[in-house]
């Protein structure tokens, strides 16, 4: 006689006491997935009211150096629909970022009834690990490898000058009146001082901005080099996006290469000796798996996975002198 499916009545899950037929096993998977499913609805829904304030933190990198090299810190769009897609898929990634636990534990609430105790302890023991890796990862692109990628192609933009043709003829005549000089102000004027006209530049935004019926507005102004930037916001956030996902899974290749000695398909001595080979797989990996540049992919992918792979052969090695010495 089988048991039943769901019991929420019961205080503690212990997979030992079920044995379900296939039809039990869609039942409660179907049970799981609407469970999963709802707490990520939930966390979807929590995530839309702080959308703008995750929207201002995925490009904090980005004004950042902007406003480094004294360039505008304004990202534009150029279909009507960009800011609200950017809006939805920002509060969508970061959803799924926090309702990651619930949803892993109600898949494994469905798979650990079909493994041994043993199984389960492995996976249990090795389930933290996963996740500080996967946070890992995602830390280590928005701290790291975010700022130094946006430094690095803005300061070379920003370095090719526009060599122009000299114009002889150009101001033989002394002008008659004074240049325009905008006033250089640290923010914007207290209302009752807006008056409408005001001409001035925001040194702490490194705008131009203009007074219209008592509201700022910024006029567009750029280098007078010959690149200069406009940068699209859907582009931005597809690309932080991206690599945010590429290495929060990359740093979990030393799972991968524990579970591959565990399983008993690689000997610790065949993964030191296939170093060189897979050091050079991963190169080529890391160049057509990593969203935006060669660069970021060649060392700031790179490096870590040889990190991670050597740490992965550590974590080996250890768990084999434990089975050794347990035995």
């Amino acid at each position: 006689m089988s048991l039943p499916i769901v019991d929420y009545q019961r205080k503690a899950f212990d997979p030992d006491q079920y044995r379900m037929s296939i039809g039990e096993h869609l039942e409660e998977l179907r049970w799981r997935l609407i469970l999963a499913l709802l707490g990520l609805g939930i966390v979807f829904a929590v995530c839309l009211i702080f959308g703008q304030s995750v929207m201002s933190a995925f490009c904090k990198p980005l004004i950042s150096v902007l406003q480094q090299y004294e360039i505008n810190p304004q990202l534009y769009f150029t279909q009507v629909s960009d800011p609200f897609m950017v809006y939805i898929k920002i509060s969508l990634v970061s959803a799924c970022a926090l309702a990651a636990p619930w949803v892993v534990y109600q898949l494994w609430q469905f798979v650990a009834a079909g493994l041994y105790a043993h199984e389960r302890r492995v996976v249990t023991k090795y389930v933290p690990l996963s996740i500080s890796l996967l946070i890992g990862g995602m830390l280590f692109v928005y701290f790291l490898v975010l700022p130094w990628t946006l430094e690095f192609f803005i300061s070379f933009s920003t370095g090719i000058p526009l060599h122009l043709r000299s114009q002889s003829s150009a101001m033989t005549q002394p002008a008659t009146q004074p240049a325009l000089q905008a006033p250089m102000l640290r923010g914007d004027p207290l209302p009752k001082d807006r008056t409408n006209g005001t001409l001035y530049f925001d040194q702490s935004q490194l705008r131009l901005k203009i007074i219209i019926n008592g509201v700022p507005r910024v006029i567009a102004i750029n280098s007078d080099l010959l690149i200069a930037p406009e940068i699209k916001l859907s582009t931005y956030i597809d690309l932080v996006v991206g690599m945010l996902i590429t290495f929060a899974l990359s740093f979990q290749l030393p799972l991968v290469v524990l579970a591959l000695e565990r399983i008993g398909i690689l000997e610790i001595e065949a993964l030191q000796n296939a170093r060189r080979y897979v050091y050079f797989g991963m190169s080529i990996l890391a160049a057509a798996i990593t969203p935006g540049d060669v660069i970021t992919a060649t060392v700031a992918l790179i490096f870590p996975l040889c990190a991670l792979y050597e740490l992965g052969i550590w974590l080996a090695k250890v768990g084999k002198k434990k089975e050794d010495h347990a035995a």
